[in-house]
């Protein structure tokens, strides 16, 4: 049945991780019992999670979880599923938080959580503030912070920068949307599956960007950073918002595939 399934799917990984997901198994269980048959109600069940795979549903989404950094976290289309090139942003973020300091730092859209309880589960002494505009996103975050006992992250309600209120932080992180409204790939593979909201953001992908490169200043201490995800072709116009508002050592890290993928600076002004 794995076999088929795979072929069905064209991926034996998505086949085996529905699998291992139904029987409640690790994937080494899979070395001595591949070809062990199924009980009949196993296979209806796996059946039909194959099916609305093959019908584009995220994995992540029909087994609900997802691995990220160190984390396994619960995921659910209210949220963006975590994905490997973001954990350079939190690379990019632990090495601008000391280990033993008590810095303030904020994740803007936060999703499941993933990147600042990443940052958060490395950081023990940091306060995090997670953001999100959505309320069930911030229900998954706030589960998957007590499943796994990170306790220096408090999450607050609102669009992008509004519930830092007054705060002012050593560190602002964002993963947002960046996706242009008109690109195709948004009516493909899982990406249509995902929040729109998460993905999306007007005609060039930058409008989520600019209103938190010009409103972070006001949240940031003197000499602290902002650092976003991007889209691989956006690095050039990101840098120039960046020195335009007046950050100073502005940069961009590229992922493994050598892409533009994260962007920053410091704000140097009390």
């Amino acid at each position: 049945m794995l076999a088929s399934a795979s072929a069905r799917l064209g991926e034996r990984a998505d086949a085996e991780a529905l699998l291992l997901h139904v029987l409640g198994r690790p994937r080494s269980w899979l070395f001595a019992h591949a070809d062990d048959p199924l009980d009949t109600d196993v296979q209806t069940v796996f059946e039909a999670l194959v099916a609305r795979r093959e019908a584009g549903e995220p994995v992540a989404y029909l087994t609900g979880r997802r691995g990220f950094w160190t984390l396994e976290l619960a995921v659910t289309p209210a949220t963006l599923i975590p994905r490997p090139e973001t954990e350079l942003l939190v690379e990019l973020a632990l090495e601008r938080l000391p280990q033993d300091a008590a810095a303030r730092m904020a994740d803007l859209g936060t999703g499941s959580g993933a990147i600042a309880l990443a940052i958060a589960s490395e950081r023990p002494h940091a306060q995090v503030l997670a953001t999100d505009a959505s309320a069930d996103a911030l229900a998954v975050a706030r589960r998957n912070a007590q499943q796994l006992g990170i306790g220096n992250v408090r999450f607050a309600q609102g669009d992008w920068l509004a519930p830092l209120a007054d705060g002012r932080f050593a560190l602002i992180v964002s993963n947002p949307p960046y996706i242009e409204a008109a690109d195709p790939h948004l009516a493909q593979g899982d990406l249509r599956f995902e929040p729109a909201a998460a993905l999306a953001s007007g005609a060039d992908g930058l409008d989520d960007i600019r209103r938190i490169v010009a409103g972070a200043p006001a949240h940031l201490d003197a000499g602290g950073w902002l650092l976003f995800e991007h889209g691989w072709n956006q690095g050039d116009a990101v840098r120039a918002l960046l020195r335009a508002a007046g950050y100073a050592q502005v940069f961009t890290a590229q992922d493994l595939e050598a892409r533009d993928r994260v962007s920053g600076g410091r704000w140097q002004s009390a």
